[in-house]
């Protein structure tokens, strides 16, 4: 059985740059309402969760 190498997938760190770029947006947006600021949390979340799957995977054996 082959283990995988600790940061070998980057589909996780496309996940987790989405939800800081929803993050990020939603400081903007606090100063109009704290619904905006979860909502563009959540959605950059939910980008991140949608387009992972469709991420190439690295299959070369080493």
């Amino acid at each position: 059985m082959k283990t995988k190498k600790k940061n070998e997938n980057k589909a996780s760190w496309f996940t987790g740059g989405t939800t800081m770029i929803g993050l990020g947006v939603g400081f903007i947006l606090l100063k109009y309402s704290v619904m905006y600021f979860l909502a563009a949390l959540l959605i950059g979340i939910a980008v991140g969760l949608v387009v992972t799957p469709f991420l190439p995977v690295n299959k070369s054996a080493k």
